[in-house]
């Protein structure tokens, strides 16, 4: 997948082959809040996708609402009770809290 990233939000890039243009869709927010932008060539798209962001953000601001974020950093999972006690124990044996081993176990999988 290809991304760009502006202001604290990440899209993922397409190209459509039919039209012949470059698009794109910022992830992590409800539909409701869907932003979009596309371009005919990378320069294009960069500059529409943060016009996007920019005009977002403004609107929110003249609109008086909050401007969602894709993620708020709270992360609540259901997982199978084996699965939560062998994460804790490996937690625990490597002196870390079960939320510090956990999200550094979701960053290594995300690559970040």
């Amino acid at each position: 997948m290809s991304s760009m990233n502006y202001k604290g939000y990440t899209a993922r890039i397409e190209f459509d082959e039919h039209d012949g243009v470059f698009w794109g869709k910022v992830l992590g927010l409800p539909a409701k809040e869907s932003i979009t932008f596309e371009g005919d060539n990378v320069a294009q798209l960069t500059q529409d996708f943060r016009n996007a962001i920019d005009f977002y953000l403004e609107d929110c601001a003249k609109t008086g609402r909050q401007p969602l974020k894709p993620a708020s950093g709270k992360l609540m999972l259901r997982v199978d009770p084996t699965v939560h006690s062998a994460a804790l124990i490996a937690a625990q044996s490597s002196g870390q809290s079960l939320n510090q081993w956990a999200a550094a176990a979701l960053a290594q999988a995300a690559h970040v």
